[in-house]
């Protein structure tokens, strides 16, 4: 469901006894109301400096980029909610234990690299952020008892990019569809307007401005399938078959990283030694060709290539 501009809300799934959350915070709409604006902050980089031997200065090494954390100040605000400072009281106890059961995040945390996600709307842009949710601390307030908590929060992201709300994606086709020619009569000057214009199949296009990781899904029936994106990588897997129904999901994400039928069985042994490693696979900013590659007699193969525009900020 989109979300109304100046709005958040952070999700994930259930985890046996422990509940999902959908809480959504941010406007006095809500209920959950920001006391004073986001607070974005970016780690320091882990820098791979070394001094220079027996002279000033220092040889630059590799750097890496730490996590994004985003803080909130939210009011919790139920003074409207009875007539009575009891009724108020009890409702604002309810509406800060509703945050915090979501803030805590059990569901999540108990899974191994499992992001939450945060979502927004902010200058009409729908974005998205995957982390986890950490601090949260409700401040002890005599105003709790008319029916107002604050409370302060932070989410922690795996890394320091916002991410498209939207998911685009792509099908390209084992053998592309044929060409149909021209229908006369032909006036002069020929000319071609609309997306047939500028595109093919199999042409995926990544806007944003950062990289972002392409999710791959390769559908049967197909022997030794291959995905290559041309001019810059190709994943192999040797002597694998796909029958009809089946397919073989290749996530290269942070949080994922995992080639997976569709029964949850890895295929990482079918890789042949060529492919790229996961973290490979990012895709930059632009146009990028992609074709399947492999057996199929009947044609019907496909596959499917998904992904979020990057941002380094909202």
């Amino acid at each position: 469901m989109p979300l109304r501009e100046g709005e958040w809300n952070l999700s994930y799934s259930a985890n046996g006894v422990h509940p999902a959350a959908n809480f959504t915070f941010g406007t006095i709409e809500s209920g959950y109301y920001l006391l004073e604006p986001y607070e974005i902050t970016y780690a320091d980089p882990d820098v791979g400096d070394v001094p220079m031997p027996r002279e000033d200065g220092a040889r630059f090494g590799e750097d890496y980029r730490g996590q994004a954390t985003v803080t909130f100040e939210v009011g919790v605000d139920t003074v409207d909610a009875a007539p009575t400072q009891l009724g108020r009281h009890g409702a604002n106890l309810d509406a800060v234990s509703a945050m915090l059961q979501a803030w805590d995040g059990k569901a999540v945390r108990k899974r191994m690299a499992t992001p939450a996600v945060l979502r927004t709307t902010q200058g009409g842009r729908a974005r998205r952020f995957y982390g986890r949710p950490r601090k949260h601390a409700p401040a002890g307030s005599k105003l709790t008892r008319q029916g107002y908590t604050p409370v302060v929060c932070t989410f922690v992201c795996l890394d320091s990019t916002a991410y498209d709300d939207t998911e685009k994606s792509e099908r390209v086709d084992l053998n592309p569809p044929p060409h149909r020619g021209l229908v006369g009569p032909l006036k002069d000057p020929l000319s071609m307007t609309g997306e047939g214009a500028t595109k093919v199949p199999g042409q995926v296009v990544i806007e944003g401005k950062r990289p972002t990781w392409p999710v791959i899904r390769i559908y049967g029936p197909i022997s030794s399938p291959a995905c290559e994106v041309v001019g810059s990588w190709k994943a192999e897997f040797s002597g694998l078959t796909l029958s009809a129904g089946q397919y073989i999901t290749i996530d290269p994400r942070p949080w994922a990283r995992t080639m997976l039928r569709n029964s949850g069985a890895s295929a990482a042994g079918a890789l042949t030694r060529g492919s790229p490693q996961l973290k490979d696979m990012l895709l930059p900013v632009g146009w990028h060709d992609f074709v399947l590659r492999g057996s199929d007699a009947t044609g019907t193969s496909y596959m499917t290539v998904a992904w979020r525009d990057a941002y380094p900020y909202l």
